[in-house]
């Protein structure tokens, strides 16, 4: 296949996280350097192949310089969805499929085959823009390591590593002043960031969606904590996590397409608590500081080995896979295998027995946990 080929896209879609210009620079370098193609540029996801001027060629110098680079070179939305895209005219929404439009584009540009970096959303789209026979290949991209077929996503890392610092600090001073420090994380439905964060951490209470929680187990591990001499306590809660028997806590605005927006998951829980403990509680929202900043040496070498094998997938003509991670190597898994399919932290796995083995509390460890 790779004799016939001369020009590929690569776009990112969705949230935008640490790594994706590794991604971008090792499409472009390898692209070039292995396979002398030419390499295009779609800006701020598939709007670029929607909206007129959101195209560019890519070369050595657009990517020289941006490995350590937060964000994307390209931009990136999560309002561009081809199947349902929404257009304001005279102070009303309307919504249309523009999809037959992206894969004309994608023909007039001249594309062999477009690379794909994104999350679950942007993977999605590209598998069924795939059915009309658009030449994909998807890169695995979320801080919330929610996608299915890898064992880890670039991004991740990196957030990890954030909400690590953010703990560190917040230590200091919930020991200073004897408070509850309640650290609210990202990770939507899933608690690898809340988990893995809080272990590395030294979080006392880890609160994440797949365990619903007992107020008065949290309570009980903070009165536990103070009749033993440590007079403060820090909470982690994923965004997504709930109270056994409720639902989690959503914003009043609502994201594209109706979406429900997480957000209060702090709040909610420290005003629950502030009946039960004397202790002053206090919350700090994370939010999209996760998302920004360098990234960490794991996010450059794993993006940089994905961006690098998207390449090679396409000049294989496997299309319509997706670059995944298994054990320690790069692999690919077909689309289909892991759209629409999130991962969640499973209840039995090292991670949760690690956390009870250091006696901290996850919420609700007599029902959830023990009768496993």
């Amino acid at each position: 296949m790779k004799d016939y080929l001369n020009r590929i896209g690569v776009l990112t879609g969705g949230g935008d996280c640490p790594g994706l210009n590794a991604v971008i620079r090792a499409v472009v370098k390898t692209a070039i350097h292995e396979y002398g193609w030419e390499v295009y540029g779609i800006e701020d996801g598939f709007e670029g192949l929607i909206q007129p001027g959101k195209v560019r060629p890519l070369t050595f110098a657009d990517v020289r310089g941006i490995l350590p680079r937060g964000g994307t070179i390209l931009g990136t939305t999560n309002r561009a969805d081809p199947f349902h895209y929404e257009v304001e005219s005279g102070g009303e929404v309307k919504v249309f499929d523009v999809s037959d439009n992206v894969v004309r584009q994608a023909q007039v540009l001249g594309l062999d085959a477009l690379v794909v970096i994104g999350g679950d959303g942007s993977l999605r789209i590209a598998y069924e823009m795939s059915k009309k026979g658009l030449r994909v290949v998807g890169v695995p991209k979320t801080i919330d390591n929610d996608l299915q077929g890898t064992l880890v996503t670039f991004g991740f890392d990196t957030a990890v590593n954030t909400a690590m610092d953010a703990l560190d600090k917040l230590h200091t001073t919930a020991e200073s002043h004897h408070r509850v420090i309640i650290l609210e994380v990202m990770g939507r439905d899933t608690g690898w960031i809340a988990l893995k964060a809080g272990l590395a951490g030294g979080a006392d209470i880890i609160l994440i969606p797949e365990i619903p929680f007992e107020i008065s187990e949290i309570v009980e591990k903070i009165k536990s904590r103070s009749q033993h001499g440590a007079k403060f306590s820090i909470i982690v809660i994923a965004e997504g996590a709930k109270p056994a028997g409720g639902e989690a806590s959503y914003l009043a605005d609502r994201d594209v397409g109706g979406m429900k927006r997480l957000g209060g998951a702090g709040e909610g829980l420290a005003t629950a608590l502030k009946t039960h403990v004397r202790a002053d509680v206090r919350v700090t929202v994370l939010g999209h500081l996760q998302r920004g900043g360098s990234p960490t040496a794991f996010d450059r070498l794993l993006g940089t080995r994905f961006g690098a094998a998207a390449v090679h997938l396409i000049a294989e003509g496997k299309l319509n896979h997706m670059v995944s991670l298994e054990n320690d190597a790069i692999v690919s898994i077909p689309m289909e295998e892991v759209v629409g399919k999130q991962k969640f932290v499973p209840l039995d796995s090292d991670l949760i027995r690690t956390a009870l083995d250091l006696d901290l509390c996850l919420g609700n460890t007599r029902t959830f946990i023990l009768s496993l």
